[in-house]
This record gives C-alpha cells, structure tokens and sequence, in this order.
C-alpha cells in the first residue's frame, strides 16, 4: 500500500517518510547531548526462524524491523514512526504483538 509518503536519504540511510527522518534527526541530537546511546537505524529482529514443512516445503524467517534502537538509562528502546493508518493494519499489529511476546525485556515505542 502507498500512503503518499515521501522517502528520504540521509547519512546513507533510506527513510520511508520525512516524519520518520524527522525522528532519527532529533535522535542524533538525543545521541549526541548523551541522553541516548547505540543509535541504530532500522534494526532488524527475527520473529521466527525458517523452516521447512513436513512435505519439505521451505518456509522465510519472519522477521520484523524497526525504524530505530537505542539505551536509554540502561534500557534497550526500539521505536516505530507510524501514522495512524499504518498503525491499523493487520500485519504490523500481529508482528508488534508477536515481538512484545518474543523480546519483554525490550521497551517498544510507537512514535505518532
């Protein structure tokens, strides 16, 4: 689905919205006054591994990415720039809700 957004290089990476390169800018200034550390971009976690079915058909890992990551006061935060639209849909719902169950010792944060 399109939802007109406009993408964004910056400092090698691509942002799927300005809302979104908006985040990692003020991020970096968060990074740099020391208020977060290990700023990543786009972290990738895997919900579940592949796999091949009894009939021998392979099966991808299902894997869910975040826009961003970071510690902040010894907590590791993994954030998601959604609009309300996106947040909605089925698929990130159940991939959010699977990563909460597979990784609690994670804050996630939904960025609006």
């Amino acid at each position: 689905m399109k939802y007109h957004n406009k993408k964004v290089v910056a400092d090698g990476f691509t942002f799927d919205s300005t809302k979104e390169f908006n985040r990692y800018y003020e991020l970096k200034l968060l990074s740099r006054a020391g208020k977060i550390s290990n700023l990543e971009v786009h972290p990738k976690f895997e919900l579940q591994p592949k796999f091949r079915d009894l009939s021998g058909v392979a099966h991808r890992a299902i894997t869910y990415s975040g826009d961003f990551a970071y510690d902040e006061n010894g907590v590791y935060v993994v954030e998601d720039v959604k609009s309300e639209m996106t947040r909605k849909l089925a698929q990130y719902r159940d991939k959010k809700k699977i990563f909460l169950y597979k990784f609690p010792h994670i804050l996630f944060k939904e960025v609006l």
